[in-house]
């Protein structure tokens, strides 16, 4: 195995969104969207994917770590539901 062979490997291994489930990137729920964020900060690629997502306008998802909606990052998934009519006390 060639040394760029293995250098390839050891970088797909460590991207998270090739080695966790893909819909966690596309969550339903802001839980699951905060999953894919953390998941995002230790990876190698982070600043390109990110990059390429704000370049795209991606509609949605989590993309180097921000939450994407419309092409625009968001600071973070609310749940579903109507909000609340009164304050809170």
């Amino acid at each position: 195995m060639t040394t760029a062979v293995l250098e390839h490997e050891v970088q797909h291994t460590s991207i998270p969104c090739r080695t966790h489930d893909p819909e966690l990137w596309f969550a339903e729920t802001p839980m699951g969207v905060e999953d894919a964020k953390a998941l995002c900060l230790e990876c190698p690629i982070r600043r390109e994917c990110l990059a390429g997502a704000l370049e795209r306008g991606e509609p949605w998802g989590v993309w180097g770590g921000e939450l994407f909606l419309k092409g625009a990052v968001i600071p973070r998934k609310r749940p579903r539901g109507r909000p609340r009519k009164d304050a809170v006390a």
